[in-house]
């Protein structure tokens, strides 16, 4: 394996074992919602926590929006990004593609989930958001330091899908 290889590799297992650690431990101490189990509530509640899993997003389009108004980036076809603008375009574009898929995961997580443990869309929503912070830091740091916020936001997606689709297929009580 490569030296840049070892360190994706380190940083994509770290951000996965603490993004689960996240999700455990915070499903663990967040209460249990306060709704009737009636499927209109429950997504109401994951959409609730969409609009905070939405900031990150929403935080770097008004980052690259003032970067370009202070800088010749402001007419986008004069190819005047920074490094740092262009990193933050990449952060912004992997970001919208992440919130999509956390987006519909956390709506049939809320569908499917037990509602004593439904605490967990939220639980994801913190972890999803943190994750994408360290995404975007790590990325701005040294680019292969990406590994563990973008390992955390995808495997944290991959394994909502991943229990809403068991849910599906063995029609396992929710």
């Amino acid at each position: 394996m490569k030296p840049e290889q070892k360190i994706v590799a380190k940083g994509a297992a770290s951000g996965i074992a603490v993004m689960a650690l996240g999700v455990w431990g915070l499903t663990r101490l967040l209460p249990a919602p306060p709704i009737d189990d009636v499927t209109a509530e429950r997504i109401a509640y994951a959409l609730q926590a969409n609009v905070v899993a939405l900031l990150p997003l929403f935080v770097m389009i008004v980052t690259i929006g003032n970067s370009r108004f202070l800088s010749d980036a402001i007419d986008p076809t004069r190819h005047a990004e920074s490094p740092s603008m262009e990193i933050d375009g990449r952060v912004t574009e992997n970001t919208l593609q992440q919130t999509l898929v956390f987006t519909v995961a956390s709506l049939a997580l809320s569908a499917v989930a037990p509602l004593d443990a439904l605490q967990a869309v939220w639980a994801c929503t913190i972890v999803f958001v943190a994750a994408r912070a360290a995404f975007w830091i790590g990325y701005r740091i040294q680019p292969l330091y990406r590994a563990p916020g973008f390992a955390a936001t995808a495997y944290l997606n991959g394994g909502m899908i991943a229990y809403v689709l068991y849910q599906l297929l063995t029609g396992a009580p929710s």
